[in-house]
């Protein structure tokens, strides 16, 4: 039997089912019309929407999760680009040191990176700052950021940054009008998923994170250890499109198959 027989088929329908059955549940509680999380419900409603904007402590979270994920997002790919072409394009002592170094937050449990920046930033005097969950954040994303960039490297032919070499262009200016327009889709994916894992960190930000720098992953996650109305469905749901359209987004300008797969 092929590989595209009935049971692959049948393996990719169920797989799928389990993905994306708990997302719509929540867009469809999200409309019930009863104060409390049920399924199923007898009408649809749009009261829970409407309570987002009643709840100032979820809009200014919002706001605050939208700049700290822009913000982390760019820091990181600032530091991901050029440890990249460091990485990929030279051979130095420490190299794999370097690599290892930048990629172990996606190793490191949370909770323990929590427990430690909490200790330092204290120290520091900083806990509770934009300063220091900008630099968390930073720091847990660029791993997402580096190998994005790095599959664009290793993918990349390399005669037109040669070529321009050869004709006189500096460093920088093969940099900017060569290289860079090459490696577009892995910064560009790199540039998402950081910001959309930035978006969604709750587990370290707890640790840092003060009743004046509130996360909405955060202030969701205080919300329902509190009360469990449909609030937090609709909150998701508003998370869950949001996502979704930055990938259309993404896939419409640069292509999905180019940021993970790496291609031309």
């Amino acid at each position: 039997m092929g590989r595209n027989g009935p049971l692959a088929w049948l393996f990719h329908g169920v797989f799928t089912a389990f993905i994306v059955a708990p997302l719509v549940v929540i867009v469809l509680v999200s409309f019930s019309d009863k104060g409390y999380i049920s399924m199923p419900f007898e009408g649809a409603s749009l009261r829970w929407y409407r309570a987002i904007l009643e709840a100032p402590e979820l809009v200014n979270a919002f706001w605050l999760s939208i700049g700290l994920g822009l913000g982390a997002a760019t820091v990181a790919t600032l530091v991901a680009v050029p440890a990249a072409l460091a990485i990929a394009r030279y051979r130095f002592i420490g190299r794999d040191g370097l690599t290892a170094l930048i990629l172990s937050p996606l190793m490191i449990p949370h909770v323990v990176l929590g427990v430690a920046f909490l200790r330092f930033f204290s120290l520091m005097g900083w806990t509770g700052s934009f300063v220091a969950l900008l630099l968390v954040h930073a720091l847990i994303v660029v791993p997402y950021s580096l190998r994005l960039t790095l599959a664009a490297l290793a993918g990349m032919n390399l005669e037109a940054e040669l070529a321009a070499r050869s004709l006189g262009a500096s460093r920088w200016t093969t940099f900017r009008r060569v290289l860079l327009p090459l490696i577009v889709p892995g910064v560009a994916g790199g540039w998402v998923l950081a910001f959309i894992q930035s978006f969604d960190e709750v587990t370290m930000t707890i640790f840092i994170a003060t009743p004046g720098t509130t996360t909405l992953p955060v202030a969701l996650y205080n919300r329902v250890s509190l009360m469990t109305d449909p609030v937090t469905t609709s909150v998701s749901t508003v998370m869950i499109v949001g996502t979704v359209v930055l990938m259309l987004i993404l896939d419409r300008v640069v292509g999905l198959d180019r940021v993970l797969l790496g291609k031309k």
